[in-house]
């Protein structure tokens, strides 16, 4: 019997975003929950996300390497 491949971490696959250059980009945390209590600064800066670094990207990574 042959093994098969390893496969993506679905779940992760739709909630982050590996761009062409190896960034992993992924949304603001919290950003739909009580909004009114949250400054409008903050606000808007969590409509760009968030980019992640160090030993979560790497794990990341390895998820989604298919």
């Amino acid at each position: 019997m042959a093994r098969r491949g390893k496969k993506s971490h679905k779940g992760l696959a739709k909630r982050v975003k590996v761009t062409k250059t190896g960034k992993v980009l992924a949304p603001k945390t919290g950003y739909h929950h009580r909004q009114r209590t949250k400054r409008k600064k903050y606000r808007r800066q969590a409509r760009r996300g968030t980019q992640i670094g160090g030993e979560p990207r790497k794990r990341i990574l390895w998820l989604l390497a298919s």
